[in-house]
């Protein structure tokens, strides 16, 4: 797991070390990692470019989702603004796209299907994505990421590929979302494939 210092405010900085701290937990007593994490939270873009195309099993990103024009993860003072269509430009230039087995863009509607769409554009291979669905705050974080990642370590990837395992975990969270809170849990999962535009400046 990497730990990667998009800053956030206040309310969010709770949610931030709790996620932290139960995403260190998860591989706590193996010898070598169950599931591969890199969690982003960096004020420096090349920091987060070189995060968005590192090879993992869960990208997990925590910030501010906006898609006002176009879909975006901003820090709460606005220095750092992250737009995935520029991502995917480079990706392009590089030949490296976002290689995860599974994102989990921890911010305000990033399920949507301009965030969807806008994720294809940067991928190398099939993943799980999960998103949400509306605004969200440090609560519906927790509750989520903590019965998520708890799943994740559930099979252990046993008969299945990571955005398998990721996509069943995060089925398995919503599930336990509602029964906790007794309301619709914000956060949609689906599985992403890379579009035509990926194909060809990824091949």
């Amino acid at each position: 797991m990497s730990l990667l210092d998009i800053g956030l405010d206040a309310a969010f900085d709770a949610a931030m070390v709790f996620v932290q701290a139960t995403i260190e937990s998860v591989n706590a007593g193996w010898e070598s990692p169950i599931v591969d994490i890199d969690f982003v939270r960096s004020r420096d873009p090349d920091t987060v470019m070189t995060a968005f195309t590192a090879s993992c099993d869960v990208l997990h990103v925590m910030a501010h989702g906006d898609h006002a024009i176009t879909p975006t993860f901003s820090s709460s003072d606005d220095q750092t603004i992250i737009s995935l269509a520029e991502l995917g430009e480079r990706a392009a230039d590089n030949g490296r796209g976002i290689s995860a087995g599974a994102i989990l863009a921890d911010g305000c509607t990033t399920g949507t299907g301009a965030w969807q769409k806008a994720v294809r554009d940067c991928l190398h291979s099939e993943i799980t994505y999960i998103g949400t669905s509306s605004q969200i705050g440090w609560h519906e974080s927790t509750v989520f990421c903590s019965a998520f990642y708890g799943a994740m370590l559930r099979n252990k990837g046993r008969g299945m590929t990571i955005a398998e395992q990721a996509y069943d975990a995060a089925e398995r969270a919503r599930t336990a979302y509602e029964a906790i809170t007794d309301k619709k849990c914000p956060y949609k999962v689906t599985m992403l494939a890379p579009s035509r535009r990926a194909l060809a400046a990824l091949a």
